[in-house]
């Protein structure tokens, strides 16, 4: 799935009435890390209609800078929580050796806390719908061994719509106020008929904001960045019912933001993370996974963890 999910746009003001050292915006909508893991490359049941849902917790007590120092605020704290909708179908049109289908996904952002310190002077924020996510994809046939699958692949060209809640006196928005193009492509290999390996590489790029904040000084846009970004994981099948294994996720900006059409160099984001994760089947249309993850090497982001719970229903 893609996911998007514009939940994090952190722009901490300065101010030196309140003593506050200046700092920047941070820029990159959020998108997929860490909401799909195992399995990815194939649905798990076939043809037909999938419907998922994720609720996830974010929870950080850092905000970093380029250097990966931490601002100079008397606190730094974000807790938030947000349910993701996905409705997908993989259809039965052929295209020679793949399948056809289309994805839309919906967040609401449940509860967004934030402590600066300042009783919310440099950052404020709020919760609500975000923005809608849709989808065309391909699902190529996979590949079979003999004892099996042993390589399934997926392409989807994803759209980010701004639909959702966004005020431009609040840094951290539901809804990103911009289009994105996030296509991605998803692969899983398997080793033995236990064991298997998945990636979900994405390249990111952003449309124009045409209602910055008043921290970019009355600039009449602003456009993040380019980045890459993906997901990993591999696990194991200890018993028919239950995988256990270690999934992850990396991002890094490769392009800078523009103001007003100018390049401004500083804010370039990066971040990468580990953790443990479970699948259980508790039949081939019904599955629930749970992922946790660890952020490291932490720049010009929130520098946190997240646990999340996915449920996937296959009609």
């Amino acid at each position: 799935m893609k996911t998007k999910i514009k939940l994090l746009s952190v722009c901490v003001l300065g101010s030196g009435l309140l003593g506050v050292e200046p700092a920047q915006a941070y820029d990159l909508p959020v998108v997929n890390l860490g909401l799909t893991s195992f399995l990815d490359g194939a649905p798990p049941a076939g043809p037909g209609w999938y419907f998922q849902e994720y609720f996830q917790n974010y929870s950080a007590n850092r905000f970093r800078d380029q250097n990966g120092k931490a601002l100079g605020l008397p606190k730094q704290e974000l807790d938030y929580q947000v349910a993701v909708t996905q409705v997908s179908y993989f259809s039965d049109i052929r295209l020679g050796n793949a399948t056809l289908g289309m994805n839309a996904v919906l967040p609401f952002v449940t509860s967004m806390d934030v402590d600066d310190g300042l009783n919310n002077a440099a950052i404020k924020a709020q919760s609500g719908l975000g923005d809608l996510l849709l989808g065309p994809m391909i699902q190529f046939d996979p590949i079979m061994g003999p004892d099996g699958p042993r390589f399934a692949h997926r392409i989807e060209l994803q759209v980010n719509v701004p639909t959702g809640k966004y005020d431009n006196k609040h840094g951290i928005n539901p809804g990103a106020n911009a289009w994105s193009f996030d296509p991605y492509w998803a692969a899983t290999y398997w080793f033995t008929p236990k064991w298997t390996a998945s990636v979900r590489a994405h390249y990111l790029y952003n449309g124009k904001n045409d209602d910055p904040g008043p921290e970019f000084g009355g600039a009449d846009d602003i456009q993040a960045g380019q980045a890459l970004h993906a997901n990993f994981a591999t696990e194991y099948a200890v018993t028919p019912q239950l995988r256990l294994g270690i999934n992850g996720y990396w991002l890094k900006q490769i392009t800078d933001t523009k103001v007003d059409g100018h390049e401004v160099s500083g804010r370039r984001e990066k971040v990468w993370a580990i953790g443990p994760g479970a699948m259980y089947s508790f039949s081939k249309d019904d599955h629930v996974f749970l992922n946790a993850y660890f952020e490291q090497d932490v720049e010009n982001r929130p520098d946190g963890s997240r646990v999340q719970v996915r449920y996937v229903h296959h009609f």
